[in-house]
């Protein structure tokens, strides 16, 4: 029985060195974006820094990248989280949104971070410092309401509403 587990440890071990040699890409621009929230929205300096912190890791095209993120098969989830995180929303590509997607996507990060979704808790155990206060959320919430007035102000209603998906 231990000349088993001994063999089934020895192949353990080769398979996590090998896997190490099997990194995905690493999110991170050559440059800042020019389709980024901020080209076509005011983003105050504190609403930045809230961003920053809690935001951007996963819904931007810039993640920084702890130090375990060099470790597999840990890499390989943090990539998928990433690319999951850039598909619901990406501040770096927001102005390439339609009207309508670009005043959903901020609906929808209020509703996230009021139900406590967004951050993930997954994140902010590692990240203690994109745990919100409440004062930041609130911060959060005003700054989503000013953009959307100012999309509602400037494109007709019916611009606003998304098409509904095909089945």
């Amino acid at each position: 029985m231990k000349s088993i587990l001994k063999k089934i440890g020895i192949a353990l071990l080769v398979v996590l060195v090998v896997i190490q040699f099997f990194k995905p890409t690493k999110n991170i621009a050559a440059s800042p974006s020019a389709n980024h929230i901020s080209k076509a929205y005011t983003v105050p300096v504190e609403v930045e820094s809230i961003l920053s912190k809690a935001c951007y890791d996963c819904h931007s095209n810039n993640t920084v990248y702890p130090w375990y993120s060099n470790i597999q098969p840990v890499a390989w989830w943090l990539n998928d989280h990433v690319k999951d995180g850039k598909k619901h929303l990406n501040f770096d590509e927001f102005t390439t949104y339609r009207i309508a997607k670009q005043n959903h996507k901020l609906e929808e990060v209020t509703g996230e971070v009021k139900e406590g979704e967004m951050p993930l808790s997954s994140y902010t155990i590692v990240h203690g410092n994109a745990k919100l206060s409440d004062s930041e959320k609130e911060i959060l919430y005003k700054w989503v309401e000013t953009v959307r007035d100012s999309i509602k102000a400037k494109y007709p209603a019916d611009s606003l509403i998304l098409p509904k998906k095909k089945k």
